[in-house]
């Protein structure tokens, strides 16, 4: 806790303090209770769903799970007709206190780091909102992991799928902040740290991919480009291609030839705010085989995204814990997202001067990305340096239910509250479902209210709050 405030210490043991009450009022019940577990199907969804998961079974309680897009009242209303006894909401749930309440009489426990407008008396809720923590400073898969490590010292080794849930909702900037570097303590056991280039897929993509993708750092005339990749490489004279003329990944080079792909990055970074901010952490699991998808956990998130995305989430609760035979199955599933994204991002680049209204990019593509990756599609643009700091991205996108599902976010790191002006443009135009934080948000509307919603978003008055 060095070079915290005395004021934040007692913030941080509060919220502590808070898990292991809750976890006193969930052992007090009766140990054959049936229950039930409610999830998110994202990254910080599933790796909070398999901490809890793996935390119950060790304890030989009777469990089951499901994994949903989002909490309505359709969903509630019939988890309310449901036979269990004990309710476990993860990672979503803290937006429906009240309609929560109304419907259910037994225990109910939401650990949850989203905002919430309502707290009730009889629902048991652990969130870092209760104590102003900002955001950064821990998951739901973190508050899940504090649970389960205060139920039983034994599930300290599954701090690291904590991280994994942090990483996914982009907590983890150059380290861990807050209650997320207590937790990452726990997980050196199981994790190795070391300082190296900030390039995605390292262990498993070619380098030239790894470059053409790179947006954090954003490399000029590199990033986005398959050729200016491979020009890249030519340029540098690195053995960068095996005996069949293939791309090497990224680990298999010699440390002469990385630092000379570092060194050109920085070159071609020169006319960048900060050239040299190319470096961070580097976190892979250690008995994890060398170039495996789970090996480093920022591709291990990935990973998570992605069979969540596709409706997959049991895949992803079976890798977490550790199901050898699952492999091969997310491989292909890893595959189909990938093509997914490129396909995405290709009609995002045909169609890119369709979408800009002075601070404001609206990818409305109705069709033509499935709703599943527009909050992805969303975050790419964000952070690909092509739009001014402080330009707000909106993608919107059809379901299979004519419904309209939309992703916001901001261009860089600013204090802009993105949640609550989407909220307000929302309820304006109806009671629908809207959450999430201040820089990553969404909501879900019909159709219908498709224009009603865009009239909202040009509106110069939310823009400039």
């Amino acid at each position: 806790m060095n070079g915290h405030t005395r004021e934040e210490k007692y913030t941080k043991l509060d919220f502590l303090n808070l898990v292991s009450d809750n976890v006193n009022k969930f052992i007090q019940l009766n140990k054959n209770n049936y229950i039930k577990i409610v999830s998110h199907i994202d990254c910080d969804g599933i790796s909070s769903t398999s901490i809890i998961a793996k935390a119950f079974e060790r304890e030989d309680f009777r469990f089951s799970i499901a994994n949903v897009k989002q909490i309505d009242i359709k969903l509630l209303d019939k988890l309310s007709k449901e036979n269990f006894d004990i309710l476990f909401l993860l990672d979503l749930g803290s937006d429906y206190m009240k309609e929560i309440e109304e419907r259910f009489s037994k225990p109910v426990f939401i650990l949850d780091h989203h905002k919430f407008n309502y707290k009730g008396d009889n629902v048991n809720l652990v969130n870092p909102h209760l104590f102003n923590l900002s955001y950064e400073e821990i998951s739901s898969s973190g508050i899940c992991y504090l649970f389960a490590k205060c139920l039983n010292d034994n599930n300290k080794d599954l701090a690291y799928l904590a991280l994994i849930g942090a990483i996914g909702d982009m907590q983890e900037k150059n380290g861990f902040s807050g209650i997320n570097s207590l937790i990452l303590e726990d997980a050196k056991e199981k994790i190795d740290i070391e300082k190296g280039p900030r390039f995605f897929g390292m262990q498993t993509k070619p380098i030239n991919k790894v470059l053409e993708y790179c947006t954090d750092p954003y490399i000029p005339n590199v990033t986005g480009s398959s050729d200016g990749a491979i020009r890249f490489l030519d340029d540098l004279e690195i053995d960068a291609r095996d005996e069949n003329g293939r791309f090497k990944r990224l680990i298999d080079l010699d440390k002469e030839d990385i630092q000379k792909i570092i060194a050109g990055v920085i070159v071609n970074r020169l006319d960048e705010e900060n050239p040299e901010d190319i470096f961070g952490n580097i976190y892979t699991i250690k008995d994890e085989e060398k170039g495996t998808s789970m090996k480093d956990l920022k591709e291990f998130s990935t990973l998570l995204n992605a069979v969540g995305r596709f409706d997959k989430t049991s895949l992803g609760i079976r890798l977490c814990l550790n199901d050898k035979e699952s492999r091969k199955e997310s491989a292909e599933i890893l595959n189909s997202y990938k093509s997914e994204l490129i396909n995405s991002l290709n009609w995002f680049n045909s169609n890119k001067n369709n979408f800009i209204f002075n601070n404001l990019i609206i990818i409305n593509a109705k069709d033509n990305v499935k709703d599943t990756m527009i909050g992805t599609l969303a975050s790419i643009v964000a952070k690909s340096n092509a739009y001014d700091k402080g330009t707000i991205i909106v993608g919107m996108a059809y379901t299979k239910d004519n419904d309209i599902k939309i992703s916001a976010r901001i261009c860089g790191y600013i204090n802009l509250d993105l949640r609550s002006m989407l909220k307000e443009i929302v309820s304006r135009i109806g009671d629908y479902p809207c959450g999430g934080h201040k820089a990553a948000c969404g909501a879900l509307i019909p159709k219908d209210k498709e224009e009603e919603f865009i009239k909202g978003l040009l509106d110069t008055n939310l823009l400039t709050a």
